[in-house]
């Protein structure tokens, strides 16, 4: 039987009102698991590739690899999370996953990887990203679609703030982990403990009930392309809306450090595999810090200024970053990166949900992968190039100096939407 979460809503909103729904708990498990998965799966690659080929382009390439298949596919795999059961698309998506992952850890066994070329080892690691990249493109629009029927419209905005903790949860814990498992027991326990999450997602998965598309006028009659085109038109007919997600798109681009972490690592800070784990987990410890302060105190009431304030501080965090060589200072800049990051991802998160109607969720999602979620990794081969380029240090000064640039941009272009609440939208 598939719980209506809209008759229960005599809940007081407290800080763990979202927790009350049985089925909520069930998607941050699932969200727990496979970010944890997909962080480690992230670390090994990188640091992997990094040590078959000692160029930071390739760096860069592997960001690029998962980037352009995700955004290939987004726009169809919304119209797809908006006509078809959302519960069986994400259980699809996650046996991809486990296939691309199973893969990669049969041919980095030590006896297998003796005996094939290094060219080959690259070249099926470059597959197994890019048939990731695809799970990718087709599971935030399903994740999505799913998480606005699960909570009340009134309990979104703590919900959306659940959901991006129990990202940084893992994404603290992934990297951290995955960093001391490698290190200690080597590639092939690291690859066991992400196959581990990913069926521990399943399980939480099977407690969701099914969720059958949400009718949508005039379905018959609406072609493929028809139905993407609304979904883009939406998005880029709101304007706080569209700029969420430009700024977003822009400061992610050009701050995205991390793909540059196994070289600091390796070259600047010389900390190894274990130290890359603590540098990769200190954004996400500052994210969750943040947010948990932001359970008790919201963002979203002023929510343009906000998050302007946030990206600003993320490009002053990541241009000292970039200027450290020391260990500590360094992982204190990238904690701060995650701290301000975590401001702008709460109340992107928070516009999408209140503002999306439910028969569009699964196409809007695709925008904001196309937008937000893949930039990460295009943001990683921009840093890789402008690395072999100009050098690692200054590629991240430049960058944090562009977010900087486009934040002050974004506010001379759109003081109006300082005068926004979020609040009231949430509770309407």
């Amino acid at each position: 039987m598939e719980s209506d979460p809209e008759k229960l809503t005599d809940f007081p909103l407290t800080p763990f009102v979202s927790l009350k729904f049985p089925e909520f708990r069930s998607y941050i498990g699932i969200r727990l698991a496979i970010t944890f998965a997909y962080q480690i799966q992230g670390l090994i690659i990188g640091w992997h590739m990094y040590l078959l080929t000692h160029n930071t382009f390739t760096l860069g390439l592997i960001g690029l690899a998962e980037a352009l298949p995700a955004i290939s596919t987004a726009l169809f795999a919304g119209h797809l999370a908006d006509h078809s059961d959302k519960k069986k698309m994400m259980l699809i998506v996650i046996s991809g996953m486990f296939i691309s992952s199973s893969t990669l850890l049969y041919f980095t066994q030590p006896h297998i990887s003796m005996s094939v070329s290094l060219s080959w080892q690259v070249g099926i690691m470059f597959a197994m990203i890019v048939c990731n990249g695809i799970c990718r493109g087709f599971y935030s629009p399903a994740a999505f679609s799913l998480l606005g029927s699960l909570v009340p419209r009134k309990y979104y905005a703590n919900s959306s703030t659940w959901n991006s903790s129990a990202f940084q949860v893992s994404t603290v814990l992934g990297p951290a982990i995955g960093g001391l498992v490698l290190g200690f027991f080597g590639i092939t326990a690291a690859f066991m403990l992400v196959i581990c999450s990913q069926l521990i997602a399943m399980l939480f998965l099977s407690t969701i009930a099914n969720r059958p598309p949400n009718p949508i006028p005039n379905s018959e009659e609406l072609s493929i392309f028809n139905s993407l085109g609304e979904g883009i038109k939406f998005v880029f007919s709101n304007k706080m809306m569209l700029g969420a997600l430009s700024l977003d798109l822009f400061s992610v681009f050009f701050g995205g450090a991390i793909a540059l972490l196994p070289v600091y690592a390796t070259d600047i800070l010389h900390v190894g595999a274990t130290g890359l784990g603590c540098l990769r987990s200190a954004p996400a410890a500052g994210s969750l810090i943040t947010m948990g302060l932001m359970l008790y105190r919201t963002p979203i009431g002023k929510a343009w200024r906000n998050l302007l304030l946030g990206v600003t501080g993320f490009g002053l965090a990541t241009i000292l970053f970039a200027l450290s060589t020391n260990f500590f200072l360094s992982i204190f800049a990238l904690f701060l990166t995650g701290a301000f990051d975590s401001i702008s991802v709460i109340i992107r998160s928070t516009i999408l949900q209140v503002l999306t109607p439910d028969n569009m969720r699964g196409r809007v999602s695709a925008v904001n992968t196309m937008f937000i979620s893949s930039s990460n990794e295009i943001g990683g081969f921009e840093s890789g190039t402008a690395a072999r380029l100009v050098g690692t240090v200054p590629s991240v000064v430049f960058g944090g100096a562009m977010v900087l640039l486009i934040s002050g941009l974004t506010f001379l272009n759109s003081k109006e939407l300082l005068k926004n609440n979020l609040v009231k939208a949430t509770l309407a």
